[in-house]
This record gives C-alpha cells, sequence and structure tokens, in this order.
C-alpha cells in the first residue's frame, strides 16, 4: 500500500507540475472529486480495517505479556524487566501513507463541498474586466445564487436567481469549456443588445453613462477616459477609449446561432437567444467577450463574483465591489 501511495502521490505531482507550465489544463473541480473519492477509500480501510488490525495487534502484545509475568510469578519471579507500553505505541501508531490520505479525507471533503456549493475563489488573469477588476485580484465567487449544481459536471439541479444585467459573472468559455472567465451580463434572454460606436443600446435604449475623467490603466501603461454605467439597478465604471475602433477584427461566424447577430463598420447587434445571456468585459476596447465569440449559455455559468479577497499588490482592493 505504502508503493500504490507514493505511486498516486507521484502521479499528482506530474499533473499539477504540468498544469503549472501550462503542459495542459487541469480542472480543479475533477482533482478535488478525485481526491475526495480516493482518500474516502483510504478512510474507509483505515476505520474499517487497518485500525482495527493494529488495535487487534496491540491486544494480543498485551495479552502476551500479561501471560508472561503471570507465568513468572507462579515461579516466585514477582520483579519483571520490560515495558510494552512503548511498542503497543508503536503498533498503533498510522503509517505515513495512511497519515496522508485517510487523514487529509475530512479536510479534503469539506474544500471540494465548500468550493462545489457555497463559495470558490478565483484569480483575475487579465485586463478585460478593468478597473472594476485589476489583475492579481483574488476573488470570491458566489456558487448558489444562481442555483445548486452539480460539481465537475456544472449540472443545475436546483433553481435560485437567473443572471441580471450589470452581475458580475463567472462561466465556462463557450469556446474552450475548460477555461473560466469573468465578464459582466449585459443582456439577458429575449433582449437586443447593440454596441455601435463605442456606445451600449439594451432593446434600443442607450445605456446611461457619465464621464469620471481618466483612469491610469497600469495593463497598459496609458490612460483612459473613465464612465459610470447604468444597468438596471447597478452603476459601475468602464472605459473607453474613443481612439480605438468600436468593433476590430474578422467577423466570428462559428459560434453557435450566429445568425442572431448582425455586424457593422460601427459594430454589433445581437439578439439575445433563450437560456443565454450576452457578457462584455468593463475594459470595452480590451475585452474578448460576446461580441466575438458569441453567447453565454446558462449551463455554463459557474456563479456570481462579489468580493476581493485578496490582492497582494494592493490590499487596499479588499472589499465588495459591483
Amino acid at each position: 500500500m505504502s508503493t500504490l501511495t507514493a505511486v498516486l502521490y507521484g502521479a499528482l505531482v506530474v499533473y499539477l507540475g504540468g498544469w503549472f507550465l501550462g503542459q495542459w489544463t487541469g480542472n480543479f473541480s475533477l482533482l478535488l472529486f478525485l481526491l475526495s473519492a480516493v482518500t474516502l477509500c483510504y478512510w474507509l480501510a483505515e476505520r474499517f480495517h487497518f485500525r482495527p488490525a493494529r488495535e487487534a495487534a496491540a491486544a494480543e502484545l498485551e495479552r502476551q505479556d500479561a501471560a508472561r509475568r503471570e507465568d513468572l510469578a507462579r515461579q516466585g519471579i514477582a520483579k519483571v524487566d520490560g515495558d510494552v507500553g512503548a511498542a503497543k505505541e508503536k503498533i498503533l501508531e498510522q503509517p505515513w501513507w495512511l497519515d496522508w490520505t485517510a487523514g487529509l479525507f475530512p479536510v479534503i471533503v469539506v474544500i471540494f463541498l465548500l468550493r462545489s456549493f457555497m463559495f470558490e475563489p478565483f484569480k483575475i488573469p487579465s485586463g478585460s474586466m478593468i478597473p472594476t477588476l485589476l489583475v492579481g485580484d483574488l476573488i470570491l465567487v458566489n456558487k448558489y445564487h444562481y442555483g445548486i449544481r452539480l460539481p465537475v459536471i456544472n449540472k443545475k439541479i436546483i433553481a435560485n436567481h437567473d443572471p441580471e444585467r450589470g452581475d458580475v459573472v463567472v462561466f465556462r468559455y463557450p469556446v474552450d469549456p475548460r477555461v473560466d472567465y469573468i465578464k459582466r451580463i449585459v443582456g439577458v434572454p429575449g433582449d437586443e443588445i447593440r454596441y455601435a460606436d463605442q456606445k451600449l443600446y439594451v432593446n434600443g435604449q442607450p445605456v446611461p453613462v457619465t464621464p469620471l475623467g481618466e483612469f491610469y490603466n497600469e495593463d497598459r501603461l496609458l490612460y483612459a477616459p473613465m464612465f459610470s454605467e447604468k444597468l438596471g439597478a447597478v452603476e459601475h465604471r468602464i472605459l473607453v477609449d474613443p481612439k480605438r475602433p468600436a468593433f476590430y477584427g474578422p467577423e466570428p461566424k462559428s459560434f453557435p446561432m450566429h445568425e442572431n447577430c448582425q455586424y457593422t463598420a460601427e459594430g454589433v447587434t445581437c439578439k439575445v437567444p433563450p437560456g443565454h445571456y450576452f457578457a462584455m468585459g468593463d475594459n470595452r476596447d480590451d475585452s474578448q467577450d460576446s461580441r466575438f465569440w458569441g453567447f453565454v449559455p446558462d449551463e455554463n455559468i459557474v456563479g456570481k463574483a462579489f468580493f476581493v479577497w485578496m490582492n497582494l499588490g494592493d490590499l487596499g482592493r479588499i472589499g465588495a465591489f459591483h
């Protein structure tokens, strides 16, 4: 068993190493599920086999010692050297391979359940949500706000709130579901979303914006015009650079329900289909979002982002955000 455990830990190290070095894309939910299952097997084996076997061996040692002392006493030898206490403790001691598997099961399963059904941490890897979220922000995502989903397969089993305009949402990238994206929902099912000449329209109505001066974008090392935008009940900040084109790059033609969108030199107009959402980054000119790869299916949604719990470069970033 010790050899098998060493092999399993070796495979885990190789997997995590390749993930860290970018050799493959990891799935942390699946990894936690597998770790929970494997450590559960070890915990059950320890609870019902290995620990009873050690306890039986320790009891047998005590029985043999008592029998020896009793036999010597019958021979008139009252003082007997030797104490089996240390040997008994050694027999009862949990081996390393059980300590690092069965012993970790309660911790791993609690983390798995909390991360699957309550809150999940994420790190902001890019500047697409500047100025709301900065590169390096460590955020928390509410996993139950939009409903309870089965871990790993992300299948919704209990509905809760629906995503609303203005929500900051983490979802599985439709192009590659192994990758997590974070954007702001600007369109819900049935909405007509138009982004033209760097202005956002929802169902034909322009979204109200108010100039807020300039924001120093450390990601691009320049100042960018900043605005306050109001989507429904949510007021938040966006960056819009008038020097950038409203839409850039070739017209995408491969995403599902592409026929719901029309592209022009001024921008894009899309009708959001049922069960889908239109998402955009707050850094409007530096965000690959629904304008380029299409709609976010409801089944891809992971949860609602709501709190920065750490930024090692700026502790003042800690707190709730819109």
